[in-house]
């Protein structure tokens, strides 16, 4: 047990690694919510690409004007210029042309990603930059300067979500209010943008180009099925974040793995076992609703059986109308937990909230015998035709019959339409 699990603690990189993972994954699964929410995970990943052709621009700067060597605050400088020039060039490109925002984000961070990769290999005797490094990262090995880069991105960024955290609740859940009530949604969208690209820079050196974008996006995933409830989401996304830091290292040292790999592979775990589990939008629970869910073509049949029968129903009356092999009991059940029917003794009756349930089924029923005689289906086969057709859902369906039909008083029966 010491060897497992306090042994690892005692060393040093460890520490490091433990540190710095958990302030870049807890202001990552943050601002992940908002980027889950808004649909922006892709922008993301074009960021996370993009920022090679920044690292590379701030070495080579730092490198030829300064004399200085792989210096952490003028890649970050050079990185972030890079994510917003990204955006920039995205935006401008969707909205001067026909090409659709997705398509718009493939050709510039590609573009900028091929940038970068071509200024590291021309200006190669400057910039001594490993890009494998740079894809895969490298947690096991953080410097000093990269804990105190992530936790300064990590407070600047948290002191804006904070600050105005009304703002990008209303701004991600309805931009058109936010517009109305003068909130500045493009602004807030920038601002949003350019936070993104801190936790980017701030977590590529750590974790890598590839994997940044798993912390951005899987433990908000994770909390997105847990919570419906924008700040205990980022609560718990925050959570998921540094668990995977934790596990991720453990599991790491236990398998003599990747870094990286090893945090974004209990990450994803940790997400699978959410998607299984969560009680309201989890596989689990779905499958349960899906078992106790009852035919909606059932539950109008009881109603208009009911309704046809005049007064209090006896089961073997609604026995006789309605299909019993799909749980004829359990729907009864549950029509009396919703509000549609009472039962009193061994009968059955329609609330006021069922009686008018079953009133639109029956003139759907009505109307649809009166349009099949207008079309010449044989007497005989009118009632079981519109049996089946009753129960089309649409209120504009049945709108149209009516409209069609001369807004009939009568069915072919001589029953009144009403």
């Amino acid at each position: 047990m010491y060897d497992l699990f306090i042994a690892p603690l005692t060393e040093t990189y460890f520490q490091k690694a433990l540190i710095g993972g958990s302030i870049v994954a807890l202001v990552a699964g943050v601002v992940g919510c908002l980027v889950v929410l808004r649909r922006m995970a892709f922008l993301g990943d074009a960021l996370s690409h993009a920022m090679i052709a920044g690292v590379a621009g701030g070495y080579l700067v730092m490198k030829m004007l300064f004399g200085l060597e792989a210096h952490a605050p003028g890649m970050l400088l050079g990185s972030l210029i890079a994510a917003v020039t990204t955006v920039a060039l995205i935006s401008f490109v969707a909205r001067i042309s026909r090409v659709k925002e997705d398509t718009a984000i493939g050709i510039m961070y590609t573009g900028i990603f091929a940038l970068g990769v071509v200024a590291v290999s021309i200006f190669r005797h400057y910039i001594h930059i490993d890009l494998m490094h740079f894809i895969m990262g490298d947690i096991l090995g953080v410097a000093d300067s990269d804990l105190w880069v992530s936790a300064f991105t990590a407070a600047l960024v948290l002191s804006v979500l904070i600050l105005f955290f009304r703002h990008f609740q209303i701004a991600t859940f309805d931009p058109i209010m936010a517009a109305s009530i003068g909130l500045p949604v493009l602004f807030l969208d920038y601002v949003l943008t350019i936070c993104v690209s801190l936790v980017v820079v701030s977590a590529v050196s750590m974790v890598g180009v590839i994997l940044v974008v798993g912390l951005l996006i899987t433990p908000a995933a994770s909390a997105y099925l847990l919570s419906d409830r924008l700040d205990k989401m980022m609560w718990l996304a925050a959570l998921f974040g540094v668990t995977s830091v934790i596990g991720g290292l453990y599991l790491c040292v236990w398998l003599d793995s990747a870094g990286g790999g090893a945090i974004m592979l209990f990450c994803t775990l940790q997400f699978l076992v959410v998607l299984l589990v969560a009680p309201k939008y989890g596989v689990l629970a779905r499958w349960q609703r899906m078992h106790n869910l009852i035919p909606q073509q059932q539950v109008e049949d009881i109603l208009t059986t009911i309704l046809r029968y005049g007064k209090p129903t006896p089961m073997e009356v609604i026995v006789q109308y309605v299909e019993q092999d799909k749980g004829l009991k359990k729907a009864l059940e549950s029509m009396i937990d919703d509000g549609l029917l009472t039962q009193a003794a061994e009968s059955f009756s329609l609330t006021e909230a069922g009686d008018k349930e079953a009133q639109k089924v029956l003139k759907a029923h009505r109307l649809w015998e009166a349009y099949l005689e207008s079309i010449g289906t044989p007497k005989e086969e009118l009632h079981p035709t519109a049996h089946h057709l009753e129960h089309i859902s649409d209120p504009n369906t049945v709108d149209y019959l009516d409209e069609k039909l001369g807004k009939p008083v009568r069915d072919p029966h001589g029953q009144t339409i009403r």
